[in-house]
């Protein structure tokens, strides 16, 4: 059987991995109907969990993770929208999904607190990935997406699917 693909959207909150990753994710579904969109805050707010420690936020990754490495062996290309801020989660992805593809959604800070969708970077909240936590940014992704140039989604998400050389399939 062949395996699917991980494609991870990563970058700090409210760079747009959600609205992206979930555009890219319709147009793979067109060809992957087996396809499987996961999201960092949809999963969390699922199972109720509410603590943003470092151990915590770890746990929940090496489980989205090792999930996401199932069904890729089952056959099945997943799309997973997270922080999952730590190197050494993207190394074990790297090391351990064969089809594994890293997209990093980057965005300035100035840009983050001029968004600040959910007040995260302007109202003192704390534990606050890139602000007060602790943030690996992304040292060997398959690509960079800057997210602050004005550029629409659906645009960026055509470059994507034309990256991973999805464009005449999607």
């Amino acid at each position: 059987m062949e395996k699917g693909t991980v494609y991870f959207f990563t970058g700090l909150a409210g760079a747009g991995k959600t609205t992206i990753g979930g555009l890219f994710y319709q147009k793979l579904h067109e060809i992957s109907p087996n396809a499987v969109l996961k999201d960092g805050d949809k999963l969390r707010a699922m199972s109720g969990h509410r603590d943003y420690s470092t151990e915590s936020r770890k746990k929940g990754a090496w489980g989205l993770f090792e999930d996401c490495r199932d069904l890729a062996d089952q056959g099945r290309d997943v799309v997973v929208c997270s922080i999952s801020m730590y190197k050494e989660i993207r190394d074990w992805n790297r090391a351990n999904i064969e089809n594994y593809r890293e997209v990093y959604i980057k965005v300035s800070m100035d840009t983050l607190r001029q968004r600040d969708q959910k007040g995260l970077y302007t109202t003192g909240v704390k534990q606050v990935v890139g602000v007060d936590l602790p943030w690996d940014e992304p040292e060997t992704p398959d690509i960079v997406i800057e997210n602050d140039k004005g550029e629409t989604p659906e645009s960026i998400v055509d470059r994507i699917v034309s990256f991973f050389g999805l464009g005449g399939r999607a």
